[in-house]
């Protein structure tokens, strides 16, 4: 490389660097702001129960529980030639890939894992990297922002508020038995695909009774209504499909009267010292600033979970230290409110 070619990479990577300090600087600055700015509202931190209906736990199965069939029968989706077995869905080592022509090539652990210990990425992210409920949206988000959840998830830094909930045991499993080169193959297939509109968010008064098998809320049959409450309600638009884990079938969020509007104001204003303008972190548009993740169209009951991990400790790590004030003041009608907005934006 020329000496010219290397003073102009040495101070590109220097802007570069400033800007990334510019960043730190302002995120810093404003959690430091809030945390002194004095409130004439009492503090009143989320339940300490997790909720519910955010931290989805499959009951115990009845002890006179009988095994399922090995389901032979070829399965078939909405707008796709394949087909699949029962079983050849249920399996984590080999993703259901119901629409090859949707997205790139899935490398190796993306599309098996690695058995015994590392599932099939795509198994519970999906080939489109929407994912469902009881995990996370990985399509867009930064290369490293991945790598870094991965990595705190091995050290114990990223845990669950709530420790029977399954799918963060999983993550916990894959990200101490995956290699470095694994995980920055899953990293940047996930991060090369474009987010799509995934869930509607329907604000009501009533819900449908729900249930919780699958890590995720399932609508009574037959159905029967209740009163919402302080809640969100986020179920399949179809559940044979999600079952059958099709990446074309997405979800529905129930949200309370007034929560998108509430929700609006806590994320664009701060809610008058509640919070802080999540835009000086995550971007004008809420869809990510360089490794801050996109926020915009996600699961609210991912939401709800992460905002109530920060808050009670079970994420940690130096972008925790920056989300703690933020988050520290938030009731859990702030928190439902604040997820029912964002779901509510196009990702």
């Amino acid at each position: 490389m020329s000496h010219s070619a290397s003073t102009n990479c040495a101070n590109q990577g220097k802007r570069l660097n400033l800007r990334r300090c510019s960043m730190a600087a302002l995120c810093a600055f404003a959690v430091v702001a809030l945390a002194q700015q004095p409130s004439d509202r009492k503090q009143a931190p989320a339940s300490q129960q997790p909720p519910y209906w955010a931290f989805a736990v499959d009951p115990p199965a009845p002890p006179d529980t009988k095994a399922k069939p090995d389901g032979a029968t070829p399965q078939h989706v909405p707008g796709s030639t394949a087909a699949f077995t029962l079983a050849q869905v249920s399996d984590f080592f080999s993703v259901p890939d119901w629409h090859p022509d949707g997205h790139p090539p899935m490398p190796e652990v993306v599309l098996h894992g690695r058995r015994p210990d590392v599932i099939a990425c795509g198994y519970c992210h999906l080939p489109n990297g929407e994912g469902r409920p009881e995990n996370a949206s990985l399509a867009g988000l930064p290369v490293e922002y991945i790598f870094r959840q991965m990595a705190a998830f091995k050290s114990g830094r990223r845990k669950s508020s709530e420790p029977r909930l399954q799918p963060v045991m999983y993550m916990i499993a894959v990200a101490q038995h995956a290699d470095e080169q694994e995980v920055r193959l899953a990293a940047e297939y996930f991060s090369s695909l474009k987010p799509k509109p995934w869930i509607r968010v329907v604000e009501t008064a009533t819900v449908p009774k729900t249930h919780v098998t699958g890590w995720m809320l399932v609508v009574d049959k037959p159905v029967a209504n209740e009163p919402i409450g302080e809640r969100i309600i986020e179920t399949p638009e179809n559940l044979e499909r999600t079952e059958l884990r099709d990446d074309n079938s997405g979800f529905i969020a129930y949200v309370p009267m007034g929560s998108v509007s509430k929700g609006k104001v806590l994320v664009t204003t701060g809610g008058a010292g509640r919070t802080v303008p999540c835009a000086i972190c995550h971007g004008a548009d809420l869809r990510g600033r360089q490794n801050a993740p996109s926020i915009a169209g996600r699961s609210p009951s991912y939401i709800v979970r992460q905002l109530y991990d920060m808050q009670h400790g079970s994420r940690a790590g130096a972008s925790m230290q920056q989300m703690r004030a933020p988050v520290a003041r938030l009731t859990l009608d702030d928190m439902v409110s604040i997820a029912a907005y964002l779901a509510s934006l196009k990702p």
